[in-house]
């Protein structure tokens, strides 16, 4: 969105930005980092109000979601052709870390398909050239953005990053989220899960490969990754299938789940031990598009990153490393209704006692169940599809 501040309200907020910057060098200085660092990093500094996710003037306090995952139909975000190329550009990075791969598959359980295809979601191996100055985005971010305080904390985390002499203030180049390295992570987030798997002293996901990859898998380690574990099973869903099941409360083995009718695609038989393993059913389509059961792993590649379709995105990439064959069943809805009324939405589903998550317009899993349970209580189609008829329904009513 393209929007101009008024000149008043950009001087002013300027100069309080200028102030603000200021005020968190006690911080920063708790936290370890040097005046010289400081001083160094944050002269000159000047706010970037062209970033998403800011709450100013001239922009609606709730604007449309920023994500391509959250705004996009299932069949535009997972295209088959990019889903192709990361594959087939996987198995030759496969080759030739092949070492490396299975040396952190060994220590960490993770394995290296989906590191690789981790890498590839987030910076297409590294191609994509991340477009922001991290010290400007974060204390951007920090001082007007939607998540104030954690981003006061990832601007205080990007300075010990430099102070480290990890990386140069010149290279501390961000996603308008405040991302970094080839595997995108918030500075933060580095400090946490950071592992210096090739041995020479220092923790470097932006030159580094062996760094980066294993910092994946530590990270989804740290979050709960299950070793041997698949991350989802797509399966077939029986046509009386309950759609408002697609929660990941409800939780049942995956042996259950077959018995009830939702068969796995192409005839796969699944060990005694696989259909024991809990799981839940994820259907990002409503009743249109393929069907999942996802086990706890899936959760966890949720944690890098909350989205369901970049969730189907990596573990589908990293199964078409291994050689997997496309999604049995396409991908049919072809529009997707504007946040803004999926929040109007979800304020009608909280109204009826239906939906307790936040009012964010995003249709995840629990606005699609919510709306499942409406369409039950009205005696509409049960699909668990957020569509304008059904919103012209609940405005009549």
């Amino acid at each position: 969105m393209n929007f101009a501040l008024p000149a008043s309200f950009a001087s002013a907020a300027d100069a309080a930005f200028t102030s603000f910057v200021a005020s968190l060098w006690p911080e920063a200085q708790k936290a370890g980092v040097s005046r010289k660092t400081f001083d160094d990093a944050t002269r000159g500094l000047e706010p970037d109000y062209k970033l998403r996710d800011l709450l100013l003037p001239g922009r609606p306090a709730t604007g449309a979601p920023s994500q391509a995952e959250f705004v996009q139909v299932p069949a535009d975000y997972l295209k088959e052709a990019s889903i192709a190329r990361l594959a087939a550009e996987g198995r030759r990075l496969y080759d030739q870390h092949r070492k490396t791969l299975q040396a952190i598959e060994q220590q960490t359980g993770v394995p290296g398909t989906i590191i690789l295809a981790i890498w590839g979601r987030e910076t297409d191996y590294g191609r994509h050239r991340l477009p922001y100055d991290g010290i400007r985005t974060l204390a951007t971010q920090a001082y007007v953005g939607r998540r104030k305080d954690q981003y006061r904390g990832e601007f205080i985390a990007a300075l010990k990053l430099i102070q480290s002499g990890v990386v140069s203030r010149q290279d501390l180049r961000v996603s308008w989220g405040g991302a970094t390295g080839l595997t995108q992570f918030l500075p933060a987030e580095l400090e946490k899960h950071g592992v210096d798997f090739d041995g020479d002293g220092k923790v470097d996901i932006w030159k580094s490969v062996p760094d980066a990859l294993a910092s994946a898998a530590q990270q989804l380690v740290n979050k709960g990754w299950q070793r041997g574990l698949r991350w989802a099973y797509e399966v077939r869903a029986p046509a009386n299938a309950d759609c408002t099941m697609g929660v990941p409360e409800v939780t049942r083995p995956i042996g259950e789940w077959i018995r009830a009718g939702f068969m796995p695609v192409r005839g796969e038989k699944l060990s005694a031990a696989e259909q024991a393993q809990p799981a839940s059913l994820l259907q990002p389509e409503g009743t249109y598009g393929p069907a999942f059961l996802t086990t706890k792993n899936y959760f966890v590649i949720k944690e890098y990153n909350f989205s369901d379709l970049y969730v189907l995105f990596v573990g589908h990439v990293a199964d078409r490393i291994a050689n997997g064959q496309p999604f049995a069943t396409p991908w049919s809805a072809t529009k997707q209704l504007r946040s803004t009324d999926v929040e109007a939405m979800q304020r009608h589903l909280t109204s009826l006692g239906l939906y307790s998550d936040k009012v964010d317009g995003k249709a995840g899993m629990k606005t699609r169940a919510a709306l499942g349970a409406f369409q039950k209580s009205a005696r509409f189609k049960l699909d668990c599809w957020p569509s304008e008829a059904v919103l012209r329904a609940m405005n009549a009513r």
